[in-house]
């Protein structure tokens, strides 16, 4: 087990900051965070991971501690800056955990540098748009700027009032973030493709159906063989369903910890 401490930095790369807090020491393992949040969004799991990782938790573009950036928010770009960042950082490669938004852009870094992600965690992240359940989708579909002002009284900015380098950058990222809600997207091809070990971690009252989990965990190739009294017909891959959670505290379970360290041995 490893001492905990934190150092915050401010890197850039790709022409745009990221900022990033690194508990912890050992193996490295990578943590994004859900839409409007920051690495503080996964509560108790960041302490209780760098107990034996090297948390690298990064506010992702415009989020908390990253200055605002006015230009188009893309899982793809997103994606392209994480493994930029773990490669600035010293790292050969690197675990990498995302929730939600953060798990889209995990996945993302997963399919376009394989190289650098030796593991993949996905917390309530679907593969495509669709595998929401329609009330989230439909949720996503009437969000646009207006919604900054009333989301002031929400949780969400009162944590990015008290972390964000210019809180009047607020408008900025539910802008962004609005529109990147609502494109469509489906990876099935890709995740097929993948061939690092992965981690599906979902509630059974998530944002996303079980069954949708599922189906992504057979894509991977998971769950398709009976796994044999010797466990050989087993893959690298593994699906974790949470009883009792929701989109909306998943994330600060502690049964993620559990499950990522049972997962990463």
């Amino acid at each position: 087990m490893n001492d905990v401490d934190t150092t915050l930095n401010l890197v850039r790369v790709n022409g745009r900051a990221l900022a990033c807090q690194i508990r912890g020491g050992g193996r490295p393992l990578v943590m994004l965070h859900g839409g409007f949040g920051s690495l503080e969004m996964f509560g108790a799991n960041v302490d209780l991971l760098a107990q034996d990782y090297k948390i690298i938790g990064v506010d992702l573009h415009s989020h908390g501690r990253t200055p605002a950036i006015d230009e188009p928010m893309r899982f793809e770009t997103m994606a392209d800056d994480i493994a930029a960042l773990i490669r600035e950082l010293g790292e050969t490669s690197a675990a990498v955990l995302g929730f939600s938004l953060g798990g889209s852009v995990a996945l993302r870094t997963a399919i376009q540098h394989s190289d650098v992600v030796d593991h993949l965690i996905l917390v309530s992240t679907p593969f495509r748009r669709s595998g929401w359940h329609s009330e989230m989708t439909t949720s996503m579909d009437a969000m646009g700027p207006e919604f900054a002002e009333q989301m002031k009284q929400t949780p969400l900015f009162t944590q990015y009032e008290a972390i964000a380098p210019r809180v009047e950058d607020w408008p900025v990222l539910v802008r962004r973030l609005t529109d990147l809600m609502k494109v469509d997207y489906d990876w099935s091809d890709e995740v097929a493709q993948l061939s690092m070990p992965t981690l599906l971690i979902v509630g059974d009252s998530d944002g996303l159906p079980p069954a949708h989990a599922v189906e992504f965990f057979g894509l991977l190739g998971g769950g398709l063989h009976d796994a044999n009294w010797d466990r050989s017909g087993m893959t690298a891959h593994r699906l974790a369903v949470i009883p009792g959670a929701t989109h909306y505290d998943i994330n600060g379970l502690p049964d993620v910890a559990r499950v990522v360290k049972m997962f990463l041995g």
